[in-house]
């Protein structure tokens, strides 16, 4: 089918989760024109029949700047009315050069001020002291006294910015990942500060995998639409990111997640994770996303549809009244269900006891059945799935090509994994996506 032709459109960061797939079909699918930007050869997203151009960038985790300087080359183009954020990345990019943008393209997301409060945990954890929402017992590493007690450790920031801390004279994504600690073992701080590149942050442990997001999109301050779905299955049996998800609609959530949000005066969309606590039954918060979810396409499948607003609100068109959506349905991504498996066989948690491998693919494959919705797999777009399962069983091999800005390159990467173990790996996958 013949696409029309497009006078405007959008800027779209094809990455490796689903979320920007879904943020071409969903604007595709209103005959909006997708500029779609990557800096790898073959994102699901760019085999999308909704992908009208491609265009590639520098990787913003190799080279920061070199992404914002495109970023801003490309909004000064005719046809560009905005930019969808995907990554920390690129919402950092949008709010420090936010006025620079306002005067080419729709500007929906926070300044930098603001931004700084949600990519700096601690000011964060202040923020939502201010909003009497519950959160774990929150510091810094270095402040951290109480090793009898179970523990959890991440970076304080989630981008390296100069404006965030003067130690920081070279910007970019941090890469530092999030560590259980036992209880009654005292780590090596010192080790940890020095791999982390900064003194990182420590939370109580809450126990338990209850996981849930509340997502939003806010106009100055005012909320547009909300959602919300329970994390059934992460990537890995202990959580991470999105397997298997529910849609809810529970007032205490929506009260805890609009009340952070209203403190923030935020501007855009936003995920606010939260844990419930399993001895108060409080949502406790974890974090905010301040951009869109890696669960995007659930999002939109559930009739909640953030990127088609994103741009009604970036084009300064009315919105219409958000309608009820539908609680109680479920969405995968596959990949993650896979992982999910392959969790249970090959990693161990300190704090988390591991499930019964039989029982998590039964239930797996039951939901599969009554709940058959998928991230990526789509009948009337199969383009993005076949490159997803095509890039996902590639990825079992040491190496993988990235594209540049000027020419493709091929780049060695450090082989993780051994034979026996992707052999493995490649089977679950084979018996998912059979």
């Amino acid at each position: 089918m013949d696409r029309p032709d497009f006078e405007q459109g959008v800027i779209i960061p094809a990455i490796s989760t689903a979320s920007s797939t879904a943020a071409i079909r969903s604007l595709g699918r209103k005959d909006i024109k997708t500029v779609v930007i990557s800096e790898h050869d073959s994102p699901p997203g760019v085999r999308s029949k909704y992908c009208d151009v491609q265009i590639p960038v520098p990787d913003p985790t190799e080279d920061l700047p070199g992404y914002e300087q495109a970023l801003r080359v490309l909004a000064r183009r005719p046809d560009v009315e905005t930019i969808l954020p995907f990554r920390e990345a690129d919402i950092y990019i949008l709010s420090k050069n936010k006025s620079y943008f306002a005067e080419h393209l729709g500007t929906v997301w926070p300044s930098l001020e603001t931004l700084n409060k949600v990519q700096d945990r601690i000011q964060l954890r202040d923020a939502a002291i201010a909003a009497n929402v519950a959160l774990p017992k929150t510091t810094t590493l270095d402040n951290w006294t109480d090793w009898k007690t179970p523990a959890v450790t991440k970076p304080r920031y989630t981008v390296h910015a100069p404006e965030y801390n003067e130690e920081f004279t070279c910007p970019h994504p941090e890469s530092g990942s999030t560590t259980y600690l036992p209880p009654d073992i005292e780590p090596d701080t010192e080790k940890i500060i020095s791999e982390m590149g900064h003194i990182p942050i420590i939370q109580e442990y809450i126990p338990t995998t209850d996981e849930y997001g509340f997502f939003a999109q806010y106009d100055e301050g005012e909320p547009v639409a909300t959602f919300q779905h329970r994390q059934h299955r992460g990537w890995k049996y202990a959580g991470g990111p999105s397997a298997y998800r529910e849609s809810v609609s529970i007032p205490a959530l929506e009260r805890a997640g609009r009340a952070l949000l209203d403190e923030l005066d935020w501007d855009g969309v936003a995920m606010v994770e939260f844990l419930r606590d399993p001895e108060t039954d409080e949502f406790k918060l974890m974090e905010i996303n301040p951009r869109f979810w890696s669960s995007l396409p659930f999002t939109v499948q559930a009739g909640v549809d953030f990127p088609f607003m994103y741009y009604q609100q970036a084009t300064e068109t009315e919105i219409p009244s958000q309608r009820p959506y539908k609680a109680g349905i479920g969405g995968h991504l596959l990949r993650g269900e896979a992982l999910h498996l392959y969790s249970i066989l090959r990693e161990d948690s300190p704090l988390v006891e591991r499930p019964s491998f039989a029982g998590a693919a039964r239930d797996i494959a039951l939901s599969l059945v009554t709940q058959p919705r998928f991230d990526y797999a789509s009948r009337d777009d199969p383009g993005p799935f076949v490159a997803e399962v095509a890039n996902t069983l590639n990825s079992l091999q040491p190496k993988y090509r990235k594209q540049s800005a000027i020419e493709p390159e091929t780049t060695d990467i450090k082989e993780t994994e051994n034979t026996r173990t992707r052999a493995a790996v490649a089977r679950v996958f084979s018996w998912l996506y059979q």
